[in-house]
């Protein structure tokens, strides 16, 4: 049985790294759509980690725990400076500004000759693993539905649903958006240094506005109800590529043919419930 399972992890390791992966990254997204913000910053944050933590560990030799955290307070501190003067903007103008964001960021990995430039960066040390990705998401998982259930977690269900009522009742508006912008930017570059350690190569293209759709879009399809939403829908949406193999060129078509119907159909997502105070329905 051991054996059969060894032979099963060997063949998809890539797909069972990439759910893991990319539901820290629907987490990253969740908690800024959990206060009505939304940013489309996280591939440009989730770039930002995974250089930083590639970089630590390849040119410098750092232990990955070291780079894992670097990977996680790069970013946050680039969200801490841009966020004062674009979490001033909301809706539709943040989402432009945090395109412009990545798209900046692109262009510096793109042309940044010490990271590799165009050609990316390879021979990243394989470490972390199965472990690493689903001890990481599992904590962070278990972290949020607490918030969810708490005092907080209320407070952002308030400016979700109204922003002005939420600031009539006394929530501090900035603070939150602030906090969300900064938790979501280090969940995103914790989700890159995994992915680039597991990957063994990253490059600028990787971060782009088409990742950041990617990411909106688990989501979109799971929902923002509770945590554990938008990482079905991640689980979901890195699934379907491989279930849907057999379809060939038509695998694309179906993938967002699936997500279109969800949002007219399920405007909530696959699980709408909220998380009350004492974790029912």
């Amino acid at each position: 049985m051991w054996e059969a399972l060894d032979d099963f992890y060997w063949t998809y390791q890539s797909l069972i790294h990439g759910i893991g992966v990319n539901g820290l990254l629907a987490l990253s997204i969740y908690v800024v759509l959990a206060v009505g913000q939304l940013s489309l910053g996280q591939a440009a944050f989730m770039g930002v980690g995974a250089y930083t933590g590639a970089l630590l560990t390849v040119k410098f030799g750092t232990p990955f725990a070291v780079s894992m955290a670097a990977a996680a307070l790069v970013p946050a501190l680039i969200a801490l400076v841009v966020g004062g003067p674009t979490l001033r903007l909301t809706g539709v103008y943040l989402a432009i500004a945090t395109i412009g964001l990545g798209e900046i960021t692109r262009i510096v990995f793109l042309n940044w000759d010490y990271a590799g430039g165009a050609l990316g960066l390879s021979s990243i040390p394989e470490k972390g693993g199965v472990g690493a990705i689903y001890g990481t998401l599992a904590v962070v998982l278990v972290g949020l539905v607490l918030v969810a259930r708490s005092r907080v977690g209320r407070a952002m269900e308030a400016m979700r649903e109204d922003e002005a009522a939420a600031g009539v009742m006394g929530v501090n508006l900035p603070r939150y958006r602030m906090t969300a912008l900064v938790v979501s930017s280090a969940l995103a570059g914790i989700a890159g240094c995994l992915s680039a350690h597991v990957s063994s190569f990253i490059g600028p293209n990787e971060y782009g506005f088409e990742t950041a759709v990617t990411i909106l879009s688990y989501a979109l399809l799971g929902g923002i109800g509770s945590p554990a939403a938008p990482v079905l829908g991640a689980a979901i949406l890195t699934l379907l590529p491989e279930v849907l193999r057999p379809l060939a060129d038509f695998r694309l078509m179906v993938n967002g043919l699936i997500i279109v119907i969800a949002v007219l159909f399920m405007p909530r997502g696959i699980l709408p419930w909220r998380i009350a105070r004492t974790g029912t329905r």
